[in-house]
């Protein structure tokens, strides 16, 4: 039996719209297609005038169709501001994101990584734990963080926590299924050789995967199983 065997119910959690693809969109179509329920929270919506309102909304649009796409049972929308999380009290995002931990039930969480670039993605991950603090008998069992590129990938490794991957999930038979999921993004892809380009999150896929004798992979570092 294999970790994903044991995922029943997983919860993505995203800074932003897209974040979710680019970190895990093969593992999310690996479980939806082994019959299990996955959920995403997108935490951050950009407000005017930081941001075009028409453009939020259409990322939106963009994020519901890639989820679509993935089998996403239920996407959850938190609506804070994106890029201003330091702005929000803590207590105020930490009880967003635990009522929603909560209400999925969630046996597994997918975070973003804590050194990544974004302070939101920081922020996230810390309010994450935070909800999945384990207390009586209901907690997520498992949590892993995920890479996000251009976001893990451009942390000063030497100054904080450098994403060194503990798990690798093989996503050969998906990583089709999620540059579909990503290309709904059509604000967001990019031409290569940006890193948000089709072409990088292959390449990255199969790197990942052939660090592990697969053709195609996500990585990840666990931060905690209760077996």
């Amino acid at each position: 039996m294999t970790m994903l065997d044991r995922i029943q119910r997983a919860l993505v959690i995203a800074p932003h719209p897209d974040d979710e693809v680019l970190g895990c969109g093969g593992t999310i179509a690996r479980l939806t297609a082994m019959g299990r329920v996955v959920d995403v929270a997108i935490v951050t919506r950009g407000f005017a005038p930081r941001f075009d309102p028409g453009q939020a909304d259409a990322v939106r649009a963009e994020a519901l169709e890639a989820h679509r796409r993935l089998g996403v049972a239920h996407t959850h929308f938190l609506d804070f501001p994106a890029a201003e999380l330091d702005c929000v009290p803590r207590a105020d995002l930490n009880r967003a994101i635990g009522d929603v931990v909560a209400s999925s039930r969630a046996d597994t969480l997918f975070v973003p990584f804590v050194g990544d670039m974004h302070f939101d993605h920081r922020l996230v991950f810390e309010s994450a734990m935070v909800a999945a603090r384990p207390r009586g008998d209901s907690y997520p069992l498992r949590i892993l963080a995920y890479e996000t590129v251009s976001e893990t990938n451009w942390a000063a490794p030497y100054l904080g926590p450098a994403f060194q991957p503990h798990l690798f999930v093989d996503i050969a038979g998906y990583v089709d299924a999620k540059l579909e999921a990503f290309s709904c993004f059509a604000s967001q892809v990019r031409p290569f050789p940006d890193e948000r380009s089709l072409e990088a999150l292959r390449a990255l896929a199969m790197m990942r995967g052939a660090c592990v004798s697969r053709a195609a992979a996500e990585a990840f570092t666990y931060v905690r199983e209760v077996v």
